[in-house]
């Protein structure tokens, strides 16, 4: 384990990305996702790889409005961890919201203090004007709804912490 590097996902890659997210799902600390919204939503995607092409990583960024995006399926294999890949993954979506003219990100996490440490802050109920709530809340999007903090997603969130980074 000595070096590794941040790439934009390919949907050869997509396989291998369902194969270090099923962990996850598993411990019930990340949602399924189908291999089909994975294939629709790659280039979303980066991945770290070690110095072998072997992921090790992966996070999409996700825009959700205007100026929000989403950073989701942040993943580190555990061999991997606290080895700078979490952190790489971030800055490279930060950089793609740059890009994209975003100027806020949104995450639901259960990895507070990593959060925080990359400048993230816990948000409360409605951090968006009443305008954007009601197109937002048209959204099929399961991330969206957990934005919004919607009733039906809340099973699923429990636990995690909304946060929030001014880009």
């Amino acid at each position: 384990m000595t070096s590794f590097h941040v790439r934009p996902a390919r949907t050869a890659d997509v396989r291998g990305i369902q194969e270090i997210l099923e962990p996850f799902v598993q411990r019930r600390i990340l949602l399924g996702k189908d291999i089909v919204v994975l294939y629709e939503s790659v280039q979303q995607f980066l991945v770290a790889e070690d110095e072998n092409g072997r992921l090790i990583g992966c996070g999409a960024l996700h825009v959700m409005w205007e100026d929000l995006g989403e950073i989701r399926t942040l993943i580190v294999v555990d061999e991997w961890l606290h080895h700078g890949v979490g952190r790489a993954l971030v800055e490279g979506l930060e950089e793609q919201a740059r890009v994209l003219g975003l100027t806020r990100l949104f995450c639901l996490t259960f990895e507070v203090d990593f959060f925080v440490r990359r400048g993230f802050a816990p948000i409360g109920e409605q951090i968006v004007d009443p305008d954007v709530y009601s197109q937002l809340v048209r959204s099929p999007d399961e991330g969206v709804a957990e934005f919004l903090d919607l009733a039906h997603v809340k099973p699923n969130t429990l636990g995690n912490t909304r946060m929030l980074k001014q880009l």
